[in-house]
Order: C-alpha cells, then structure tokens, then sequence
C-alpha cells in the first residue's frame, strides 16, 4: 500500500504494520482539522479501509485520497498503473498536480468541479471520461468527504478504472448489432419480394410456383425464429436468468433422434458412428436445451467437418462447485475434418466466432457452452484422432435433492 502519513514510521514498525511511503512529517501540536474522530479514517489510513483488513493495493480500481489541504495522501498500486505515475511522485503533491485531469472538450477538470471551493452541500462527482496528459481516456469519479453536512472538505476520495472493459463491451454490442441487422436483412428481403410478387400476380403461377416460392417464404421465417431465440438466450445467459427444468433425459435416445434427422434431410447414414455405453447414469436436465446442444455441435460437425461423424456416449465423473466428486455423462462428437487451428481453440466459445465461410451466425457455440454451464457441466474443445475437430460436454446426474437424500 502507498499511503502518506504523518504518523512516526518507526512506531508503525514496531506495532507490526507494513513499511509505508510518507509525505514529510509535520511537527506535533495540538489535533487540528486533520485528526481523525472516533470511528473516522485518520492520517495514517485516509481511506479508512484498515478497519476492515483492506489494503488499498488490493483494490481493482485506482484509488487516490487527498487531504484538506489538497495534498495526495493515498495512491494506491493500480492508480500507478493507471496514471503511469510513480507514488513517491504523487504524495505530497497537490492533486491538480498528481492528476491533472481534462475533461473531453481539453478543459482542466479541477478548476471546473472546484472540489475545495465549491458548493459545501456536494458530496461527489459521478463517473466520467477524462483524459490524463497524452490523451489517454480513464474513467474518474469523486467522493467528498466533510466532518459534518456542508462543513470544509476533510478528505477528497478519487477513484480511477481504465476504459477497456467498456470499450469491449460496446465492441460486442456494436458486433451483436451489425450481425443481427445482417442476418435479418437476407431473409426479410426475400419473405417481402416473394410474398409481395404472389399478392400482386397470383394468377399468372402455377401450383408448383406457389408452393416453391410459400416454401421459400417458410424457411427464411423458420431463419429469422432461429436467430431470435438465439439473441433470447444470449440475453439470458448474460443475465444469468437461463432456466433449466430438470427432467429425466434418455441422452442415447436424443442422439438417435438427432442422427435420424441428419439423414432424412439428405446425408449418409454411414457417415455417422454412434456409441453408446451400456453403465450410464441416470440423467436429470432439460431436455429442450439437451436437444439445442446435441443439434447445435452435430450440426457443425457435419457442416464443417469431412468424413465419420463419431458420438461418443459414456459415463464419467466430475468436481462440483462445492468441491465434490460426483458422477456425469460425458458426450463426445467428432470429426474428421481439417479441425480448428490451435490459435483458434481459445475463442471457439466466444460469440461470432465462424470455423469457416459456410454460413451460420458465430453464436451458437456461445449457447451451447452458456447452456451445458447452466447444468453444472462443462465443454471443452481439441483434435480428434482424425485430426478433426472434437467436442466433448459433462453433464453431472443433476437429480433433484429429495432423490439422493
């Protein structure tokens, strides 16, 4: 911790307490503005945060504390990294001068909040984008710390937090907002000129015409529901509000079904080797997000993959969130592809993260690993044997409490 204190260092050191960098010491007399009162932060903790056992350094966010006379008391190890200052620089200093500050239209922000000479009713400033010297954006919020309601400023608390975790966030909301427009737009496009041509020259198709083009209409609606279902569940992922209804699942029947489908809609019933162990445990989860699961990941292997599409279905084990030990079934789909190259293997679960050109909207993998999550399973992504991609999900038996009791 970096905190500037009036206090003697060597009677800090023989209580026990860490080496601390100091402002110069002033020469005793009587308690004046600065002593603290009962229950208060006092000099040799302006921040008040010992009383709790919190280091300032072990804060996430920049912390900088400036006395009543406007000088830094406190600069904490991630304002350092923040700012780029060093702390024995800062303390000390006056705080226009340790953080000289603009707004975004190149206005001193000091001068313009007057923290020490304003209005004594405020208590703060909210969080705003300022700008330390060379334009680098920072994120700055106030506190104002007074003895008593609208008495002189005892302590000014400034806190500091970078902008790039906003900034990816606005990214994947801009991404998000550019995908979904351009996933809508083919469509749309095509549900409005086919059914506008039918409205407007019914007569002149025949049958056969109409059933094509009302097919067409119905697939891209079916396109559209897709993609709205799949913005749902990424707003309830996000959120933390995807539920799960727990049911008993038969997971090797699910397969089957899905591998039926595959090859009534056209491809090989030899391309694809189910396995299936005979010892699985019995098996509690939604059997709605199951089947988005297994559809989702065949549906790539297939699209994406070449040759066998091997499922793999067995019993294992996994740790639990309390640490615990507990059976699962673990579901193993591979390929025999080209595979995913290693530098993309930490951004497969990402959202609009594509394998390749060949359509799809980059969310479902996202989906897939926030859903099989949701369970208390996990997923993971590597090479097959082939040299494919492989996908391998654990579901714990999730059976309800008054079952194992």
């Amino acid at each position: 911790m970096t905190v500037g204190t009036n206090s003697s260092p060597g009677a800090a050191d023989a209580a026990g307490a860490p080496s601390l960098a100091t402002v110069p010491a002033q020469p005793p007399g009587p308690p004046g503005p600065e002593a603290a009162a009962p229950g208060q932060a006092g000099p040799a903790d302006p921040a008040g945060l010992a009383a709790l056992g919190i280091d300032p350094d072990d804060l996430p966010d920049g912390l900088v504390v400036a006395d009543a006379t406007g000088r830094v008391i406190c600069f904490n190890s991630a304002a350092a990294r923040i700012t780029a200052l060093a702390p024995a620089e800062a303390l000390g200093a006056r705080i226009e001068r340790a953080l000289p500050l603009e707004d975004l239209d190149g206005r001193r922000w000091w001068p313009l909040t007057d923290p020490y000479g304003g209005l004594a009713i405020r208590r703060g400033q909210p969080e705003r984008n300022l700008l330390l010297p060379g334009g680098r954006e920072v994120l700055v919020s106030a506190r104002y710390v007074r003895s008593h309601p609208a008495g002189p400023l005892r302590r000014l608390v400034v806190t500091l937090r970078g902008t790039e975790a906003r900034r990816r966030t606005e990214r994947s909301h801009a991404e998000l907002i550019a995908t979904v427009a351009h996933e809508l737009r083919s469509p749309l496009t095509s549900v409005k000129g086919f059914t506008a041509t039918l409205l407007a020259k019914w007569e002149r198709f025949t049958d056969d015409q109409k059933r094509l083009m009302l097919e067409t209409v119905d697939a891209d609606a079916n396109r559209v529901t897709r993609l709205i279902a799949e913005l749902l569940d990424i707003s309830r992922i996000d959120s933390g509000r995807l539920e799960v209804r727990r049911q008993p699942v038969d997971i090797a029947t699910a397969v089957g079904r899905h591998v039926q489908a595959l090859t009534a809609n056209g491809q090989a019933p030899e391309r694809f080797l189910v396995r299936v162990s005979r010892s699985l445990p019995d098996l509690w989860a939604d059997p709605d997000k199951i089947d988005q699961i297994l559809g989702n990941l065949l549906e790539n292997a297939v699209r994406h993959g070449e040759g066998t599409v091997t499922i793999d279905v067995s019993p294992t084990s996994l740790t639990n969130a309390a640490g615990k030990t507990e059976k699962g079934t673990a579901v193993t789909v591979t390929d025999e592809g080209p595979g995913i190259p290693e530098e993309s293997m930490g951004r497969v679960f990402t959202r609009f993260w594509r394998g390749s050109k060949r359509g799809g909207t980059g969310l479902g993998l996202y989906i897939v690993k926030g859903i099989v999550e949701a369970h208390g399973g996990t997923i993971t992504v590597g090479r097959g044997p082939g040299g494919g991609a492989e996908f391998r999900f654990i579901l714990p038996v999730g059976a309800p409490a008054y079952l194992t009791q």
